[in-house]
């Protein structure tokens, strides 16, 4: 018959130290406040580790969708066999889809307004096969973008421009036709066929699409300098298809995967969220003290409990077990809570956003400033076992020296001090 680890006798003496009375109002309020700072730092920790996740996920992934998984530019300007080339990448396994697409710093003019803008054209399979501009048109069709001299924009240029479907818009490329006096410009107007807003300000502001062809025309972009985009199917794991990618492409051209054009946002993420990490430990660390602090004050309070308990046989053991349970409840009960909050309000974190927004009058996570229109929160499952963990183990090593000094009192001069 197996030996529980701790007694009934010692749980019920613990629970009624944890219980609150009035001559002990100074470790009842630390006890609270222990149990308070737990609470608060696991469910901050928890909270902040989903939104960098989320926001890190979100945003990676709508980059991605827009700017493909990798690319391959020419080396001298154009590919010899751009078709034997993208024949062999799609070769390749793991490889969705290769798909050519030409892109080029535009001016874009509406009225007395100009700025400017990157042009990207792409074939009508690209296009079929885009699925983050596809599902995400906001007004007109797509597929007229297929029509001569049309292009679709991001809602945010619109809305800067109060342009509509059907409205034109003027696009100069910097590489015109050459004349005795130099380069001019090319200036040519286009009819918007489609208004998308992928949800990334930076593309919904500063991105035009249009076909192959018209793209072509207006930089003065030959076809073969296309350049091509490669979707994969496992985005997370590019660089283990980088030799057979580099292989197939040969003395062609160059290959620039996501994480390497994304290196610097990816590694800024990373190291944000390493440091919001420990800084937020550190909650968890003041309120761990706070019950080492409240123990060493209840075994003080308790010492002739303590003495009387050895004197009718209770073992050293018994005494730090008793004590033991009585810190590593309050770790227990506010880590479990504060699991409880942080997931609940990662749940609805968006609209308690737009209710504290509602109230204050502010605007809280800006699009123009973050990217993305709604604020995100992904939970992973190891993150918040890491959190719970810690919490947990913070609140044991915190009840481990007052349990033992509480063990370690000796009746006899505990009784003499009565």
């Amino acid at each position: 018959m197996s030996r529980r680890a701790f007694s009934a006798l010692e749980w019920q003496i613990a629970a009624r130290y944890i219980r609150s009375r009035r001559r002990e109002g100074v470790i009842s309020l630390i006890a609270w406040a222990s149990f308070t700072g737990i609470l608060l730092g696991v469910a901050t920790l928890i909270i902040v580790m989903a939104v960098m996740n989320g926001f890190r996920a979100d945003l990676l992934e709508r980059i991605l969708g827009v700017g493909g998984h990798a690319v391959v530019r020419p080396f001298g300007g154009s590919f010899e066999k751009p078709d034997d080339l993208v024949k062999r990448l799609q070769a390749v396994d793991g490889v969705v889809r290769v798909t050519p697409f030409i892109d080029a710093q535009v001016m874009v003019t509406s009225g007395q307004a100009a700025r400017g803008a990157v042009l990207r054209g792409f074939t009508e399979d690209g296009f079929q096969s885009f699925a983050m501009l596809a599902d995400n048109i906001n007004a007109g069709d797509l597929s007229s973008v297929m029509q001569p001299k049309t292009i679709a924009i991001g809602q945010r240029l619109a809305e800067r421009y109060g342009l509509e479907v059907g409205q034109s818009l003027s696009l100069i490329a910097p590489r015109g036709a050459v004349t005795p006096f130099g380069t001019a410009p090319r200036v040519r107007r286009y009819t918007i066929g489609a208004i998308f807003e992928v949800g990334l300000s930076e593309y919904d502001l500063n991105f035009i699409f249009t076909r192959l062809a018209t793209a072509s025309t207006l930089a003065n972009i030959d076809m073969n300098a296309a350049a091509l985009e490669i979707i994969v199917r496992y985005p997370d794991r590019i660089d283990t298809l980088r030799p057979a990618l580099d292989g197939a492409i040969g003395d062609s051209g160059w290959l620039v995967d996501w994480q390497q054009a994304n290196a610097t946002l990816s590694g800024a993420l990373k190291v944000e969220r390493n440091v919001m990490f420990l800084i937020l430990t550190l909650i968890l660390l003041v309120a761990s003290l706070n019950i080492v602090s409240g123990l060493v004050m209840l075994v003080k309070d308790k010492s002739r409990d303590i003495a009387v308990m050895r004197t009718m046989g209770a073992t050293r053991g018994t005494v730090l077990r008793v004590f033991f349970i009585t810190g590593a409840s309050i770790g227990v009960a506010g880590t479990l809570v504060g699991l409880v909050v942080g997931i609940v309000f990662c749940e609805h974190i968006e609209l308690i956003r737009q209710f504290i927004s509602h109230i204050t009058g502010a605007e809280l996570f800006p699009s123009d400033v973050y990217f993305l229109r709604e604020l995100p929160a992904r939970i992973i499952p190891v993150d918040v076992a890491m959190v719970v963990g810690l919490a947990l183990g913070l609140s044991f090593l915190s009840t481990l020296y007052p349990a033992w000094r509480a063990s370690s009192l000796a009746p006899v001069e505990a009784l003499r001090n009565e």
